[in-house]
């Protein structure tokens, strides 16, 4: 065989070597964008659920009414956390179900008595939920924060 026919049988045999070669690294990359953006919409939740317990700790240590209505109280603190998270949380499966518990060092709020407020949310994967299932799902995230009465 002369110089010319090896050549041409070796580029027949490494035909369409490039395409499974891009094909394999592309979907290698496609996972690790999308992995990227998934954990930053993630962190994105985590503050967004520490920003809304402040805001509800907040709410709780300024809340005045007399006489004291802790159920009212609640009631308050909880909507201020819902509202801040309808606002800012990204959640593209409808309206965020969270879990928020409020527990208070003095139930009558005397000047230095704690008000502490947790809000623990189920961060189900948006971008990727398919692969992601397989390894668990869903991420827990928790915020909690304690405020001082003033």
């Amino acid at each position: 065989m002369t110089g010319r026919k090896r050549q041409r049988a070796s580029l027949r045999r490494q035909q369409g070597s490039e395409t499974v070669e891009f094909a394999i690294s592309a979907t290698l990359l496609f996972i690790l964008l999308f992995g990227i953006i998934e954990f930053s919409v993630a962190l994105f939740d985590k503050a967004t659920l520490t920003n809304a317990s402040r805001e509800g700790a907040r709410t709780g240590i300024l809340f005045k009414q007399s006489p004291r209505d802790l159920v009212a109280e609640d009631a308050a603190i909880e909507q201020a956390i819902r509202d801040y998270a309808e606002q800012y949380l990204i959640s593209l499966g409808g309206p965020a179900e969270m879990d928020i518990s409020i527990t208070r060092s003095d139930p009558n709020m005397l000047p230095g008595s704690d008000v502490v407020v947790t809000v623990d949310y189920p961060y189900q994967f948006l971008v990727l939920p398919g692969f992601i299932g397989t390894l668990g799902g869903i991420l827990e995230l928790s915020a909690t924060t304690t405020m001082r009465a003033e």
